[in-house]
């Protein structure tokens, strides 16, 4: 099945080499979770701060669980300082 996977900041860094953008589009197997596509990037889990399906926010307890569809966007924010 074909998703949409979004990395920003830093963790674009994550995306393969010579990937411009921070977008991909991929085929996964059903069943891929949220937490099986941060593993699979070598997204360290403490910078996978905001987690985000179709607009959705994703909470570290439930990223393990979480089933991408046909269609779906995951994006993924580290933590940002600022004041």
């Amino acid at each position: 099945m074909k998703v949409a996977f979004k990395l920003f900041a830093s963790l674009s860094e994550h995306l393969p080499g010579g990937h411009r953008g921070n977008r991909l589009e991929l085929e996964v197997e059903e069943g891929t979770t949220v937490a099986d596509m941060i593993r699979r990037f070598n997204v360290p889990e403490r910078s996978a701060h905001l987690v985000l399906v179709n607009g959705l926010f994703v909470p570290p307890a439930e990223r393990l669980q979480r089933r991408l569809q046909e269609g779906d966007e995951l994006a993924i924010w580290p933590p940002i300082a600022g004041g």
